[in-house]
């Protein structure tokens, strides 16, 4: 049986019918007929993708005839070859019949070559397309179960409940707080040092809102240029720049119903923050290269590393956009600020890394948690759980211990400074917090520039003379290198 397509030619005029049957044989199975009568026993009986017809017939006339076909057999591709130059006396005809393509008389071989090829793709596409239809309405339900599960199963992880925190920890009134507010259209921005978990919170207001079941989107502001950050959330249309080649739907389209995240908002230009002002106060969109606006229903949820009022008092930032976004503001504590949670994050941490490398521990010792309990983690839980990582790679025994630590938490643990890398200058005089304090801000930083004299002394505006007094006046002499 032969694989290649079948065309149906139909013609009165046998020289006529050779000369088609002879351009195209090379390529196609070829049946051929000399009325309407032999070519509809010819579709009954056989297989055809494409009917080219004769318009002048005796009897029926090649466009009543494909009318006929287009009824009994609507996937064939119909084509017709008329005598007449301009089609228009019998346009609604060729309407009515649903004519692929029409030639006129006298017709060269490499046309109705390529006009037959193109049909018989024409016909291989529609198969192709309608098989695929039927096999999406028969997935169709599975994968609507499926989509389900996922949401129910992201709405278990990000229950405040999941979040990890010891008792007493200061995230504690932070999850009460995301909790009240969750249900409300509100824009809320979340504000933290780098690696504190201020997707994670985003995450927890969509999962524990009307909205869980619409898409959560996420955006890093800071990490692309004006131009490609308007198209990646508002979208574009084709040729509105070079390498525009078609439409593109932006994220704020892609979440509508749902909520967008904007990370690093901070890192925006004055003129952008215009734009998104507008979409904010007016939910309206404007694609690139597109005069019509969209309106869209999104809830926004931002967040920066950055002090923005700060920003605002310097120009850097507009105030009614910061008004905007800090209709309710989040702000996550540093790891530092929250030690009693590092045992429970690097317990969560580990168990992801077992999974992830299939290298399988017990857990940490005493003296290891202990070390990491007087760290200030400067990268918080990001660090924690990278650092937690390196541990495992380098583990030979069933649990991690302190020596598989980094240099510079072996360092906060020895410093003999418990005190220093902990919140415990909360008591005391205004005079013995503030000694606490700046004794804690230095060997964080002289652990983070591996004590490094010149460089810490840099960061901290001091000079190398007046930085190592500040470390004999507080006993981390010992720590320096001479």
């Amino acid at each position: 049986m032969s694989n290649r397509p079948t065309v149906l030619i139909v013609d009165d005029e046998m020289r006529s019918l050779e000369a088609v049957e002879r351009t195209i044989d090379d390529e196609f199975d070829v049946r051929t007929a000399s009325g309407a009568a032999e070519a509809e026993r010819i579709l009954a009986e056989d297989w055809v993708q494409v009917v080219i017809s004769d318009q002048r017939m005796p009897g029926t006339s090649g466009i009543e005839f494909l009318k006929g076909v287009r009824e009994r057999w609507p996937e064939v591709i119909r084509m017709i070859i008329s005598g007449y130059t301009d089609p228009g006396d019998i346009i609604e005809g060729i309407n009515e019949a649903g004519i692929y393509q029409y030639i006129t008389k006298p017709w060269h071989p490499d046309q109705l070559l390529l006009a037959v090829r193109n049909a018989a793709r024409l016909y291989q596409l529609q198969r192709e397309y309608d098989l695929l239809a039927v096999e999406a309405k028969v997935a169709a339900p599975v994968l609507e179960r499926q989509l389900a599960q996922r949401r129910e199963q992201l709405k278990r992880v990000f229950r405040m409940e999941e979040i990890v925190r010891a008792e007493g920890s200061p995230l504690d009134k932070i999850c009460g707080l995301t909790r009240r507010i969750a249900g409300y259209d509100i824009v809320v921005l979340v504000t933290g040092e780098s690696g504190t978990g201020k997707e994670l919170f985003a995450r927890a207001l969509h999962y524990n809102s009307l909205r869980a079941d619409k898409p959560f989107v996420v955006e890093n502001c800071g990490a692309l240029p004006d131009p490609l950050l308007e198209s990646e959330l508002f979208g574009h249309k084709r040729g509105a720049f070079t390498g525009a080649i078609c439409d593109r739907v932006g994220l704020f389209e892609q979440a509508d119903g749902g909520t967008v995240f904007l990370d690093e908002i901070g890192e925006i230009s004055p003129a952008f923050q215009v734009k998104l002002l507008r979409v904010l106060q007016g939910g309206e969109i404007r694609p690139l290269g597109s005069n019509q606006r969209r309106m869209v229903n999104v809830r926004v949820v931002a967040a920066t590393n950055r002090d923005l009022a700060e920003e605002v008092r310097a120009g850097r930032f507009r105030e009614d956009l910061y008004y905007r976004l800090s209709v309710m503001h989040v702000h996550l504590p540093p790891l530092r600020a929250r030690p009693m949670d590092v045992p429970l994050l690097a317990k969560r941490a580990l168990e992801w890394a077992v999974k992830l490398h299939g290298k399988p521990v017990k857990g940490f010792t005493d003296e290891a948690i202990a070390f990491m309990q007087d760290y200030g983690w400067p990268g918080n839980v990001r660090e924690l759980e990278n650092e937690v990582q390196r541990m495992l790679v380098l583990a030979d025994g069933e649990y991690l211990g302190k020596e598989l630590l980094s240099a510079p938490i072996c360092a906060s643990g020895q410093s003999g400074g418990e005190e220093l890398c902990s919140t415990s200058w909360a008591n005391g005089s205004l005079r013995e917090r503030v000694e606490k304090m700046e004794a804690h801000i230095l060997l964080e930083v002289l652990i983070r520039h591996a004590w490094n004299k010149s460089r810490a002394a840099a960061e901290l505006g001091l000079s190398r003379v007046g930085l190592r007094s500040k470390v004999e006046r507080y006993g981390l002499e010992r720590k320096l290198d001479s």
